[in-house]
């Protein structure tokens, strides 16, 4: 789990082309009936990886398992030297291929569905968003956090974003259901 922060974005900005630029800001406007995550879909990566619900990180032989809190979704990173699948794929958390450098585990993350947002700002990619991520051990309870964002349609040049996890060491910590519900607007903002 990420704590709160000023942001997280190398550089402090996102490199949007300019129709995507005005996109975001539509985005922004309408956050609340919007939000893919308000209306309870998965969240995508990278954003599942630092949104506010914790997760575990299972290692085995061939691939490593992550467990996220956020809708008790499963996401494998294939470490068998296998490839992407050909074509395209909508996958709420796409498809990853991973090898490890030294101690830092890197995915390669293809597939993924355009539905999904980076944040709640309303940023946002299209089909061919490539995420490459690093996963750095600095201890036994903190985790570097790292990756890079590419996407031709909707950005100008690749990105990074980069943050520490920080491992929950509270008394019987674990993971619990959580379905979020969908967000009636009507509800909230009549």
């Amino acid at each position: 789990m990420a704590p709160p922060g000023l942001g997280v974005v190398v550089g402090g900005s996102i490199p949007y082309q300019p129709w995507a630029l005005a996109q975001k800001k539509k985005n922004f406007e309408n956050r609340i009936t919007l939000d893919p995550r308000n209306k309870g879909f998965l969240l995508g990566v990278p954003r599942v990886a630092y949104n506010s619900a914790p997760f575990h990180i299972l290692q085995q032989d061939n691939h490593v398992t992550l467990v996220y809190e956020y809708q008790n979704s499963v996401r494998t990173i294939y470490t068998n030297g296998s490839k992407h699948p050909q074509g395209h794929i909508d996958w709420w958390l796409g498809d990853s291929r991973g090898h490890w450098q030294g101690d830092t585990l890197i995915a390669d993350v293809l597939h993924q569905h355009p539905d999904t947002w980076l944040d709640r700002a309303g940023n946002f990619h299209s089909e061919e968003l490539h995420v490459v991520e690093k996963y750095t051990p600095l201890g036994p309870d903190h985790i570097r956090y790292e990756a890079t964002l590419e996407d031709p349609k909707v950005f100008t040049k690749p990105w990074t974003i980069s943050l520490i996890l920080y491992r929950n060491k509270e008394k019987n910590v674990q993971l619990l259901e959580n379905y979020p519900h969908t967000f009636d607007s009507e509800q909230y903002y009549p």
